[in-house]
């Protein structure tokens, strides 16, 4: 029988993660630079291609990223260790450094060139899922719940659920990019980053803390 509690706790953690290292809110301010020459049509119509994109970018890294190091004879375990452990290298690095992130985003977003086809590259890779969403996205790929279809059809439905919304987050945020410039500016978008951020970084050791335990149960199950 489907577990719907996994589900829901599924998606929170997934919608955390991935919304932190996203970051809708802090790239709709540069997404409103790169994007100042251009109609206010042209610009719903390219958030809402970003935010196709991005929803395939990290629906493709959510199903397939762990499978696909698991073929390659990476445990699962080890994926979630190795992926916890990014995910919250991630997180420190947005909580202590946010303006580095901050200046190398308006460096990927200014490699658009004004043509229609910049709302997957850079708009959507790098600019708003990267390398190091995708790194995220397997990561949570990797920590679904051991079991049978009951078990992993409520996770993957509802880590699904979480990249569609932050998806949609990311084509509302883009697409009122000069409403939100105008209400938040950059202070206020740094301080929703910097406590995403923190959300990230207890996710990234929940995963961890979850590789561990499946290392040490069967070594402490033989003593």
């Amino acid at each position: 029988m489907p577990d719907f509690g996994n589900g829901v706790q599924s998606f929170v953690l997934a919608f955390s993660a991935l919304f932190s290292i996203v970051n809708p809110i802090g790239a709709a301010l540069v997404f409103s630079e790169v994007t100042a020459d251009r109609t206010h049509a042209e610009r719903v119509l390219l958030a809402k291609r970003i935010g196709l994109y991005a929803a395939m970018t990290m629906l493709g890294a959510l199903w397939l990223g762990a499978y696909v190091l698991e073929f390659f004879g990476v445990s699962l375990a080890a994926l979630r260790i190795a992926g916890g452990l990014v995910v919250a290298v991630r997180a420190w690095s947005l909580l202590m450094a946010p303006e580095a992130i901050e200046a190398r985003k308006q460096e990927q977003a200014g490699e658009a060139t004004g043509a229609a086809d910049d709302a997957f590259f850079p708009l959507t890779m790098p600019f708003t899922t990267g390398p190091g969403t995708i790194s995220v996205a397997v990561a949570l790929g990797a920590n679904r719940p051991p079991g049978g279809v009951g078990a992993i059809l409520p996770f993957f439905a509802g880590v699904s659920a979480a990249a569609v919304a932050v998806a949609v987050t990311v084509w509302l945020a883009y697409s009122s990019a000069d409403r939100l410039t105008g209400l938040l500016g950059e202070a206020r978008a740094r301080v929703v980053s910097r406590l995403a951020a923190f959300l990230m970084l207890c996710v990234g050791t929940q995963i961890t803390l979850g590789g561990v335990t499946d290392v040490l149960r069967p070594l402490l199950a033989g003593r």
